[in-house]
């Protein structure tokens, strides 16, 4: 007999002109010749004013309406997965959108017949079907995480039983080896790309290598963000694929120091920059909107290193790379490099202490690496205009 699946359904608030909204779930149901929906309708707007009331009906409603088929009927990993795309997905819209990639390209072909009975019993299926896969050991470890995560939250819902999560066993050789060490330039390397790059897009590299951004954070500066009377800038937001969103981790939310000469370079910058409602530092005169990075990558930065004589393999992450090793050789403690890395830690001294103040360490160390990439020999090369990318 073919296995049914466990469904969640589809919850939905439907509009009425003359009463209350009223919540209602739909489930699947197969007619003999076609699926049809049966709707169950689970109170008004009223009577379930909160998202916790109308979750509590909805757990109901599953339980009566998948008691009532075949003892056959098992959860499957895709209706798991179904389940956790629309009730416990990140909010970070690029965190987001990763996990829907690894969910909906490697899981669900793969795993989503399989019943979690099933899968929990195969962890050596699965170790072997990640080491067929030609992804980085690193990617590899966050689909297993995610598999992890997935039965977790099995266990929390009451649809898999409570004890060791299956995907412990499962192995995965090299997960922390990187297969590619980061390219890392030197102080003549990063100059020589600097003067094969014209405005906007100098500065957004100065800019990236001067306080060691990620690209995401550099393209959603605002000039709001600066303090220049203090010398700080605010690192508090970031913009992929045009989605303004939070920053990446709440430790890199925080105060980064602008050494004086970087600082008037921006100035500068701020005369010829266009002005926008939203303040970005970096706009696209033609939509009043951050660069898209990876068009500015695609179109400037990596063609500009090949005309500067550096092949390829340069991006917008080799400047943080970059940043975080002019740090090392310009004798800046570790602690030092930590803080203007913004990575997250454990150590409570690094999360609790030393973060509410500007210390003299702190800038000193920043200031050299600028004085590393605004040498006075940079002689870039005169500013012409170019195309805006996207």
């Amino acid at each position: 007999m073919k296995r049914i699946q466990y469904q969640f359904g589809h919850l939905e608030r439907q509009p009425r002109r003359s009463a209350p909204d009223v919540w209602v779930i739909r489930f699947r149901v197969q007619g003999p010749t076609k699926t049809k929906y049966e709707s169950w309708r689970l109170g008004t707007a009223i009577e379930l004013p909160t998202k916790a009331r109308v979750e509590m009906a909805a757990q109901a409603a599953r339980m009566e309406f998948n008691s009532s088929k075949p003892d056959e009927t098992e959860m499957t990993f895709g209706g798991l997965i179904e389940r956790y795309k629309a009730d416990k997905l990140p909010e970070r819209y690029s965190t987001r959108v990763s996990y829907l990639s690894c969910l909906n390209v490697h899981l669900l072909p793969k795993w989503g017949e399989y019943t979690l009975p099933q899968l929990a019993k195969a962890p050596y299926e699965v170790e072997k079907w990640f080491e067929g896969l030609t992804l980085a050991p690193k990617t590899k470890g966050h689909i297993k995480g995610l598999m992890h995560r997935l039965f977790e939250c099995a266990m929390k819902w009451g649809i898999f039983p409570l004890g060791r999560n299956p995907m412990e066993l499962v192995e995965i050789k090299n997960v922390s080896k990187r297969l590619k060490q980061p390219r890392v330039l030197t102080e003549d390397q990063f100059l020589s790309l600097v003067r094969e790059l014209d405005e906007p897009f100098k500065t957004m590299v100065l800019t990236a290598q001067c306080l060691g951004l990620r690209i995401s954070e550099v393209m959603a500066l605002q000039w709001s963000d600066f303090d220049f009377n203090a010398h700080t800038v605010r690192v508090q937001r970031g913009i992929v694929h045009g989605r303004v969103d939070e920053v990446k981790t709440e430790y890199s939310n925080d105060d980064l120091p602008l050494d004086s000469d970087f600082a008037q370079m921006l100035l500068h910058w701020r005369e010829r920059c266009s002005e926008t409602p939203d303040g970005w530092v970096f706009p696209n005169p033609s939509t009043e909107k951050p660069y898209w990075q990876e068009t500015v990558a695609e179109r400037q930065i990596k063609p500009a290193a090949l005309r500067a004589g550096l092949g390829k393999g340069i991006g917008w992450h080799t400047f943080r790379h970059t940043y975080r090793t002019w740090l090392n050789s310009a004798g800046a403690p570790m602690p030092i490099q930590k803080e203007l890395m913004r990575h997250a830690s454990i150590q409570t001294t690094m999360n609790v202490y030393g973060r509410a103040t500007m210390s003299e360490a702190k800038r000193a160390a920043n200031s050299n690496v600028v004085q590393m990439a605004l040498r006075p020999d940079l002689g870039a090369k005169s500013e012409r205009s170019l195309a805006a990318p996207r």
